[in-house]
């Protein structure tokens, strides 16, 4: 075999991972990477690419192998926003992973217990003055004018945000006691309620945001399912994992044991700390005994 044909083989057998761009996106994206290398499967680098529409547009058209996704995602995907499926964590995996094997030749392996939705956290000195724990607290407070929200303009106007917290909790939140800041970034959102600015004391947040236990804020509990459920789980083409077997139960092992806890304190290593998210993701792997 010449030279050249040798690299094109060898081309064609590496698997290309990306992830989106955002922090998480870019630990869970490392992660499989080292892992996928660490069993031997040949990879390419494609690791923080873009948003998701860029990242799912590149699965789609066979120009990445595999990326961490958001079981959520679906809902927007296959146009099922209304569909109660998606407020269930077993569900919305399984409907996700029906509807892409079916239509798109894409395989979901093995998700993480670990809802990255939105949600909205209290000031920790605020949360255990007042009994602050669930969406049920939250909205028998919200009237009293003791909160002052932070968010962004999407999490205040999208029907599935803000909006649907109001509709399944039955609560206004009075909307002179909710601060817009620009941006869809919760870190500012974060910083705001913990430091008081003017006086903010709840953030719109991330389920899996890594600041939450540091910046000592409470995430109210969705018990009535307003938001959909985002747990992430590696999304591969499956003409990539039909050449290289290995990768579900590798990645099975890398994400089965990533809970909420644990995502939240990686995160944190990176949002807080300051750490390279390959670096954190390698030192993980190490001590879950992925890498040697």
């Amino acid at each position: 075999m010449g030279a050249a044909l040798a690299s094109s083989v060898a081309a064609a057998e590496r698997v290309v991972v990306a992830s989106k761009i955002d922090t998480e996106g870019a630990l869970l994206g490392n992660m499989i990477l080292l892992a996928l290398e660490a069993a031997g499967v040949p990879t390419a680098n494609r690791l923080q690419l873009g948003p998701t529409r860029i990242v799912r547009a590149a699965l789609l058209a066979g120009e990445v192998d595999i990326y961490p996704e958001y079981t959520g995602n679906g809902a927007f995907f296959f146009g099922m926003e209304d569909d109660p499926a998606w407020r269930s964590a077993a569900s919305a995996y399984e409907t996700a992973k029906r509807l892409d094997a079916a239509r798109n030749g894409l395989a979901w392996l093995d998700r993480a217990p670990a809802n990255n939705t939105w949600a909205i956290a209290v000031r920790g000195d605020v949360a255990r003055r007042e009994g602050l724990r669930t969406m049920e607290d939250f909205a028998a407070a919200a009237p009293r004018g003791v909160l002052k929200l932070a968010a962004s303009a999407e999490f205040v106007e999208s029907p599935a945000a803000l909006p649907a917290f109001e509709r399944a909790y039955g609560f206004t939140m009075p909307r002179r006691r909710v601060v817009v800041l620009p941006g869809g970034e919760t870190a500012a959102t974060l910083r705001a309620a913990a430091q008081d600015v003017s006086g903010v004391n709840a953030s719109m947040v991330y389920g899996t945001d890594g600041a939450l236990a540091v910046l000592d804020l409470v995430m109210m509990e969705d018990t009535r399912g307003a938001q959909a459920v985002y747990e992430p789980a590696p999304v591969v083409r499956a003409a990539a994992l039909e050449r290289h077997p290995g990768i579900a139960p590798v990645l099975s092992r890398v994400f089965s044991g990533l809970s909420m806890e644990r995502l939240r304190a990686l995160n944190a290593e990176v949002a807080v700390e300051g750490h390279p998210p390959a670096a954190v993701a390698r030192r993980h792997l190490a001590r879950e005994g992925v890498l040697s």
